[in-house]
């Protein structure tokens, strides 16, 4: 026993180590004596606190180096991280899901008592509590050609030794004391590098709920999150590499603790910095660049600003006639006036309400059956959510919506309900449904048919997490198990939308709708729903599934116990995510999940909505993925989230707020062009990163561009045939379909951001620069090119026409040329032959005179030709305006061009090429049409700069 307190400590004794092995010797008789050493430090921990117990265990390594050290080994605390440490139950040994060699652990371990019951197996032999050194625990590791997964520690090493020692101990653990880790504390907390390959090794110590602590860097699983940065190895040791910032990852027991890692940028020559603005969030990003050497980008041109604030707020394009007037305006807060312009436009609410279409899942393919008239889902989704952007309702508002949703409003009778609904689902009444305050659709995806996808798409949605790994183990970046994704998942158990259901006062109401569709008839599946199709096409009145909460099997549970007498049991339980307080499920816990969202102490509804809303300005989120906002996955600037989402908060969940305090700031108006220090820099918005726009943006950038002005307004106006005011691409026309599938639009399959792809590929080359679509835009009676052709005074069918007459007169040129040859000819015979030939000249002569007659061009009389026939030349047609004004007109049609594409009047360069090139065409209507096609078809259109 003496050995075994000995071994905690080597020295001088002091008195929190007596005080510890005082209370270890009192609870050794009570524990049963030598025998269970283990059950007696358990009572040593249940009597301790954190004064009792102030002195941090050292590592085990240390503890465990000599062969005579014999203390009492923790399962939780010390065996299973260090099977983790091993190998054992990683994935590619005992941890894959088919385990290895008929052994399963649980991956990552944290399944204590299933892992303790697999060593624990009768007749398996991984744990001989009589012949303790043939455990196969032991023996296999040792031995490189036992073990399957090679030689994995020494007889004589430290781990061998702990796992022996615990095995000596009777292979202790109780299930019913599973400890809590209450902090896991890495020093240092942060990493600065001043040079490549310098090291630095971490300590990790754990702090028990019960008030011990220890050091387990030895137990700790190590990573990185850029290796070119900083590497780390299996003991915790960094090794700098690259300049950047990142941050390496420690993982114990449930924590999981990430420190950054920063090599600062050094430049050749100090960098003249911009000025630093008052705004809060200006200052957050600056000194944070400071502290990683990097200088921020200058601000960006006007014509720069207008383009992408427009873009990124509403998803269009600025008209070349707001750029013009915002370019040449003087006034000091042009831009500030500019976004709120572009906040308060129809496009705003447009575009956003097709980003939380993306994020709340409203896919048309999974809406199919949702509602009994086809088409209709997917639309009152988008209008739904379009009305209530557009009235700027808070966010929490806009998701209490959907969460909480009823199908029913206030006092609706369901005959009243079916009704209003019908109307609804008829094209143009989707404002009837917009005014309705919920929107239960959210639950009628066929995706959510089981709790457990309701539960992950929860969490992907209001969130930010990816949370689907715990449905079969512990989450390996985070805190969430497998048993606590269960008891989550269990609140949406109840929860039904299915096209059949209906609330217990509803039945008779739809049985009599039904009865009505049907003419008494039982029809079922198919033919049910034709008939129902077709009455609700006829202008009918048909029923509607209503969103209904039962809990089937406590509900027909407790039916039973009330028949048999006996007494009720108790209503089922879950567990909101990370609470510890559970949730009745006997009613829906749906209001206890809005509440838990919107209290101010939630770690992730604010923070998921105001990343998103970040990475919508700047192409990446300050967690990214933006769904992923794990413990491994810190933000790449915590105190710039922490601060937007205490303001987001503070504002009452002001979604256009929120949008206008980040578009007003330095760090969105960077310029693109990158200095010494930054170049390399695309997560930490010391400049903008040019990034290709959403496959809407770009479909509808390529309509504003091609269409005329007039169009293009009434398109603005109206949102028509515009892709941000679409629902889902299964509701357009093939063209645009496929124009939005080849620019990576979200198919909206799950909740998850990597539904939408924003990687390049050939065939958006090839559709940009082949794709009949583009060459119908430009060549309509209704384009840019027709306006611009008008602009110039030629119609392009006039012009077409004056091609046809220049042909012409090309060949009767060479008629011409011919006729005067035979008459010099003619001139050459002597005068007896010419009396011969004159009747056949005459004959040449009248038949010219028809060829000519068309075209209204004067021929001269056949005594004139005869007297002079080199006299005679076709004169062309005169000109309808002076070079000078050609050109003229022709620059002012180019720099219309440029702005409506490019945001920006073209160069001197640009602007003479584009002038040559159009008078060098074979008309103008033709270089019009190239000069278009050229642009469209440049990066910097379908870029953000």
């Amino acid at each position: 026993m003496f050995a075994c307190c000995g071994s905690f400590y080597r020295g001088t004794p002091h008195v929190p180590t007596l005080i510890a092995l005082f209370a270890v010797l009192v609870a050794w008789p009570q524990a049963g004596g030598a025998d269970d050493v283990a059950e007696a430090v358990q009572l040593v921990r249940s009597r301790s606190n954190s004064s009792d117990i102030s002195q941090t265990l050292p590592r085990l390594s240390t503890r465990f180096a000599s062969a005579d050290a014999s203390e009492a080994i923790d399962f939780q605390r010390h065996v299973v991280p260090l099977m983790g440490r091993l190998g054992c139950n990683g994935r590619a040994c005992h941890g894959s899901f088919q385990g290895r060699g008929g052994f399963a652990l649980s991956l990552f371990g944290y399944d204590f008592a299933g892992d303790h019951k697999a060593l624990m197996e009768e007749h398996t032999g991984r744990v001989d509590l009589d012949e303790i050194d043939e455990s196969l625990i032991l023996a296999k590791p040792i031995d490189a050609d036992m073990h399957e997964g090679g030689k994995r520690m020494d007889r004589d090493s430290w781990q061998y030794r702990v796992l022996r020692q615990w095995v000596a101990q009777k292979a202790p653990f109780d299930a019913s004391q599973i400890e809590s880790i209450a902090k896991l504390e890495v020093s240092p907390s942060t990493l600065v590098f001043d040079a490549a390959s310098k090291t630095q090794s971490l300590t990790a110590i754990a702090h028990w709920s019960d008030g011990t602590k220890e050091d387990v860097t030895d137990l700790c699983r190590f990573s990185s999150n850029d290796d070119a940065i900083a590497a780390i190895d299996e003991n915790g040791r960094v090794t700098s590499g690259v300049r950047g910032a990142t941050h390496v990852v420690v993982s114990y027991d449930n924590a999981v603790v990430p420190v950054p890692v920063i090599r600062p940028v050094v430049v050749a020559e100090p960098l003249s910095a911009p000025p630093v603005s008052g705004h809060a969030i200006d200052q957050i990003v600056v000194d944070h660049l400071n502290g990683l050497g990097i200088t921020p980008s200058t601000l960006c041109s006007d014509s720069e600003f207008i383009r992408r604030a427009s873009l990124d707020i509403t998803g269009t394009l600025p008209s070349p006639e707001d750029v013009r007037r915002f370019v040449a305006d003087d006034a000091a807060n042009k831009r500030e006036e500019w976004v709120d312009q572009m906040l308060d436009s129809p496009g705003y609410a447009a575009w956003w309400a097709t980003r939380l279409s993306d994020w709340t899942g409203n896919s048309a393919a999974q809406l199919n059956n949702a509602l009994p008239i086809r088409n209709a889902a997917s639309r009152l989704w988008y209008h739904w959510l379009r009305v209530r952007l557009e009235d700027n309702v808070p966010y929490d508002e806009i998701v209490e919506g959907m969460v909480s949703a009823a199908s029913r409003d206030g006092d609706e009778s369901y005959t009243e309900y079916c009704e209003n609904m019908t109307l609804a689902c008829k094209p143009g009444g989707e404002e009837a449904f917009a005014q309705r305050d919920g929107m239960p659709l959210y639950w009628a995806r066929r995706n959510f048919a089981k709790p457990e996808d309701r539960a992950i798409g929860f969490a992907y949605t209001f969130l930010g997490i990816r949370i689907e790994c715990a449905q079969c183990h512990k989450h390996p970046f985070d805190r969430w198990s497998k048993n606590g994704f269960e008891e989550f998942a269990k609140l949406f158990e109840g929860i039904s939308a299915r096209s059949n259901d209906v609330a217990p006062d509803s039945t008779q109401e739809r049985d009599a709708l039904l009865k009505k569709i049907t003419g008494g008839k039982k029809l079922r599946g198919g033919d049910l729903r034709r008939k129902i199709y077709d009455a609700a096409r006829d202008g009918k009145t048909v029923p509607f599934p209503e969103l209904v909460f039962k809990n089937r099997a406590y509900q027909a549970k407790r039916q039973q116990q009330r028949k048999k007498g006996a007494d009720p049991t108790p209503p089922p339980m879950g567990q909101i995510l990370g609470e510890s307080e559970l949730t009745r499920l006997d009613q829906d816990p749906r209001n206890d999940l809005m509440a838990w969202l919107r209290d101010p102490t939630n770690p992730y509804f604010a923070r998921a909505i105001v990343n998103r809303v970040w990475a919508n300005y700047f192409g990446i989120g300050i967690v990214s993925p933006t769904d992923d906002m794990n413990l491994a996955n810190p933000p790449s600037n915590a105190a710039l989230l922490d601060h937007l989402t205490e303001t987001f908060i503070v504002s009452g969940y002001d979604l256009k707020e929120l949008s206008r305090s980040i578009v007003l700031t330095d760090t969105y108006q960077r310029s693109t062009e990158p200095n010494e220090s930054n170049v390399d820099d695309r997560v930490h918005f010391s400049r903008h990163v040019p990034r290709r726009l959403p496959a809407e943006v770009i479909h509808d950038a390529v309509l504003l561009a091609t269409e005329s002005s007039s169009t293009a307004q009434k398109v603005r106006d109206e949102f028509q045939g515009m892709a941000i005011a679409g629902t889902s691409s299964s509701n357009r026309n093939n063209s645009s379909r496929f124009a939005l599938e080849v620019f990576g639009q979200s198919i909206r399959e799950s909740n998850c951001d990597c539904d939408r792809s924003d990687e390049p590929s050939l065939l958006q080359s090839i559709y940009l620069r082949n794709d009949f679509d583009i060459y119908r835009q430009l060549s309509d009676k209704n384009s840019w090119v027709t306006q611009a052709c008008s602009t110039l005074g030629y119609d392009r069918n006039t012009d077409i026409e004056t091609q046809r007459v220049t042909a012409e007169i090309k060949r009767l040129d060479a008629v011409r040329k011919q006729m005067v040859g035979r008459i010099e000819r003619f001139k050459q015979l002597p005068e007896s032959a010419q009396l011969r030939q004159r009747q056949r000249i005459q004959s040449d002569y009248q038949r010219m005179v028809k060829r000519f007659a068309p075209l209204d061009i004067r021929v001269p009389s056949l005594r004139k030709l005869l007297a002079d026939p080199q006299g005679w030349t076709i004169e062309p047609p005169e000109p309808k305006q002076s070079a000078q004004d050609e050109i003229r007109d022709l620059a002012s049609v180019v720099e219309d061009a440029y702005l409506r594409t490019l945001s920006r009047f073209p160069d001197e360069d640009e602007l003479e090429i584009s002038v040559g090139y159009i008078q060098d065409s074979e008309d103008k209507a033709t270089g019009l049409e190239s000069l278009m096609w050229a642009l469209v078809n440049t990066k910097e259109f379908i870029i953000t700069h």
